[in-house]
């Protein structure tokens, strides 16, 4: 998908229609959309800094029995997820951002940053 606000809704809402379909994720399909609409958001604006031409790259596994994976690629230069400030902090509480990837971890089971941060992989069940 190219890298604009407004593709994010649109793809999300057709992933996540696949996903229900099979029911890969059986009564834990608003956790796996709040992760997955973090990790797009996340991969436009900051990985790939809303620029058009380039391009967040989704994969979408779901295997019955097995459970979800999601893997989103961003084309940016990545970054230390260990850096990234608690959001649970005192003096961060009242922030307006940065609790994207503590929601995605509440909301999955899984939960790793790969390739230098350029890639958000997680799963649930």
């Amino acid at each position: 998908m190219p890298s604009e606000i407004r593709t994010i809704s649109p793809l999300t809402d057709r992933l996540m229609r696949l996903i229900e379909g099979p029911r890969c994720a059986a009564g834990d399909e608003r956790a796996v959309e709040l992760a997955l609409r973090e990790a797009l958001s996340n991969a436009v604006i900051h990985g790939n800094g809303m620029d058009a031409h380039k391009l967040v790259r989704i994969r979408c596994r779901c295997e019955l029995g097995k459970g979800l994976s999601i893997i989103v690629t961003d084309s940016g230069q990545g970054f230390d997820p260990n850096a990234v400030a608690d959001p649970l902090a005192v003096e961060r509480l009242e922030a307006d951002h940065g609790r994207g990837i503590h929601l995605m971890k509440l909301a999955m089971d899984e939960v790793s940053f790969e390739r230098g941060g350029t890639e958000f992989i997680c799963g649930r069940g």
